[in-house]
């Protein structure tokens, strides 16, 4: 595997000066030189003229791969004007954070649900070699690979927990987790291309149109439930305090029978959906 490392140039401005006081002398000494001389001052010339073409520029969070007749020599990151063998290949790569945001892919969950997923990935370059000399095309690897970690993801995991509880793990109700996975999943796959992965998060998440009336269906019974075990709960706790404190206060003392129809009334009270209509006992207490 090739591995970054930094190349040899030198500071553009410094090589400048230099440059251009062995440009000077070059010329002088083809003026006022013997004629045996002036040759030698005249291949210097061409020399220092062929050095000029050796500077270039490193933007900020940029870097510079350079290759010597496809021998990969070494990379430049720092910023401003550099100088290096003008025979010297310069290919740029940005160092700069980028995202992107996968097409909605249709996947079988790990319980066979239809469902449309995508995700954002954001990444970075930190490898400049492995990303030119690894893969064919660092910015497409990217793109294809965290698809595919994305699917791999979709596959193995359900959309949503079917426990009573509702606490396994599944790709609607724990994100973060979802998400340190996904991450974790499209590193894996792109460490080989010197790219790091910063963040990546689902950004789309629902079931397939063709299932999405049933699940509907199926999350609103759930929620059903949920709310009329509430209600139950809190009904029961009613009709324990009402009991206690007619006894306490002595207010009437029922038998057990009269206990369990006044139990049931207060359910139906309590648990009904629609407004009870109260009916007025103008009997005695067992009429």
């Amino acid at each position: 595997m090739i591995e970054e490392r930094q190349g040899s140039t030198f500071s553009g401005y410094t090589t400048i000066v230099v440059l251009f006081a062995l440009q000077i002398i070059a010329v002088l000494g083809i003026a006022a030189a013997p004629p045996m001389l002036k040759l030698l001052f005249g291949v210097g010339g061409i020399i220092v003229f062929i050095c000029w073409f050796g500077f270039f520029m490193v933007a900020p969070n940029q870097g510079r791969v350079m290759q010597l007749f496809g021998k990969y020599v070494g990379s430049e990151r720092q910023e401003g004007l550099r100088w290096a063998n003008p025979l010297y290949m310069k290919a740029k790569v940005s160092l700069r954070v980028r995202n992107f945001e996968s097409g909605t892919l249709k996947v079988n969950d790990s319980n066979g649900n239809p469902i449309d997923i995508a995700a954002v990935v954001v990444w970075k370059v930190v490898d400049t070699a492995e990303a030119l000399f690894e893969v064919d095309d660092y910015e497409n690897y990217v793109h294809i690979q965290s698809e595919a970690a994305l699917r791999n993801l979709a596959t193995t995991h359900p959309y949503d927990s079917h426990d009573d509880e509702g606490t396994g793990f599944c790709l609607r109700s724990n994100p973060e987790d979802v998400a340190e996975l996904l991450k974790t999943e499209v590193q894996n796959r792109l460490s080989k291309a010197g790219v790091d992965v910063i963040e990546a998060r689902i950004s789309h998440l629902a079931y397939s149109p063709e299932i999405a009336n049933a699940m509907l269906q199926r999350q609103q019974a759930s929620a059903i439930v949920a709310a009329r075990k509430k209600i139950v709960e809190g009904a029961v706790g009613m009709v324990e305090l009402a009991l206690e404190a007619l006894s306490e206060k002595n207010v009437v003392q029922l038998d057990e029978e009269r206990k369990a129809a006044m139990v049931s009334n207060l359910l139906v009270v309590l648990c009904a959906e629609s407004s009870v209509t109260p009916v007025v006992n103008a009997g005695s207490l067992y009429t």
